[in-house]
């Protein structure tokens, strides 16, 4: 099987990231082209592969010989005209979260893959591939607990960048608790409240952090999220399934525990890279091999439409202090 040529748009902490680990841990595959509007940082990044041509153009870069495949980490503003280049080329795409800021924008790209007749979009929702989650989502399908009634998360992060926002608590943090939401349940999110307590003094200027946010489902569980982005502690995610005849928990584990000194204790990873290093080299992995084949096997641009229409949802409620319902197209064919 020849080599995979991709292309990265956007080259900040995720893009290089990825960059990193396509020459490192992942077979069948090389970067042979990227593109951010920083131009001394693409060709600093671009310096560090054999071969790959530094573009500020995300269009050049995905039209740039050899490109078989496109990988998207830049903003989320960006994505959907990166998305639809690569689509008018038939190529496939892995997308970090969120598809698009709007639901509108998610739309589009669909409308796009429905004129190309196949699935050529996944999105980056990397917790689908991490083995916590996996056993977890095996343990539901098979009714191991009875139906479940609750999901209880918690997604903390020791501190968020300058450039974070209140909104970016739920269209950038929660909307992975939403995607893991609806696959574990295999349900959708049909409302959503939010709560804010008082923001802790350690959350910049005006940064509503942290929050509670309720989702409703489908088939009646109901999820709350505690989203504290700057905890001041480490990088925590974790996640509870309550049902009606037993629970599990993800996300306690300790990798070591040290006891010396009279006293004992483990390792917080203060990085998202860090605690879901694994699953991001199996999404990879997975993309890679299913792009080389022409499709996608992962999470879809319905499963970003959906996550976008919940966000647009979430950050109504958080605003108005309401319940807001959230209203989905009728799901296309080709994402059934």
């Amino acid at each position: 099987m020849s080599t995979l040529g991709i292309a990265v748009i956007g080259t900040g902490k995720m893009g290089a990231d990825h960059v990193r680990r396509i020459g490192r841990t992942v077979g069948g595959a090389r970067v042979v082209a990227l593109a951010d509007p920083d131009g001394d940082r693409v060709k600093e990044v671009a310096g560090t592969l054999d071969g790959a041509a530094a573009y500020t153009d995300p269009a050049a870069a995905i039209a740039a010989p050899g490109v078989d495949a496109v990988l998207i980490a830049s903003p989320g503003p960006a994505h959907e005209e990166a998305i639809l280049a690569a689509l008018g080329r038939g190529l496939p795409v892995l997308c970090e979260k969120p598809l698009t800021p709007d639901p509108a924008g998610a739309l589009r790209i669909m409308e796009a893959e429905q004129r190309l007749g196949r699935r050529l979009v996944q999105v980056g929702f990397m917790r689908r591939y991490d083995a916590e989650y996996e056993r977890l989502k095996e343990l539901l399908d098979a009714g191991g607990i009875g139906r479940p009634l609750f999901l209880h998360c918690r997604h903390r992060n020791a501190a968020s960048p300058s450039f974070f926002t209140s909104d970016m608590l739920i269209t950038d943090s929660v909307v992975h608790e939403v995607d893991a939401a609806r696959w574990l349940l295999g349900q959708e999110v049909t409302a959503v409240s939010v709560l804010s307590p008082t923001p802790s003094s350690a959350a910049p200027e005006g940064l509503r952090d942290p929050r509670l946010v309720l989702l409703e489902t489908s088939g009646g569980a109901v999820v709350d999220v505690e989203i504290f982005v700057n905890c001041g502690v480490g990088y925590q995610v974790r996640c509870e399934a309550v049902g009606e005849s037993g629970s599990a928990l993800i996300g306690d584990g300790h990798a070591m525990v040290v006891q010396a000194a009279g006293r004992w204790g483990g390792e917080i990873p203060q990085d998202f890279t860090v605690r879901f290093a694994d699953a991001y080299d199996r999404q990879l992995r997975s993309w890679v091999a299913a792009a080389a084949r022409g499709r996608v096997a992962g999470p879809d641009a319905w499963d970003g439409y959906a996550a976008s229409a919940v966000s647009e949802a979430g950050l109504t409620a958080a605003r108005g202090g309401v319940r807001t319902t959230v209203e989905l197209v009728e799901r296309p064919p080709l994402y059934r």
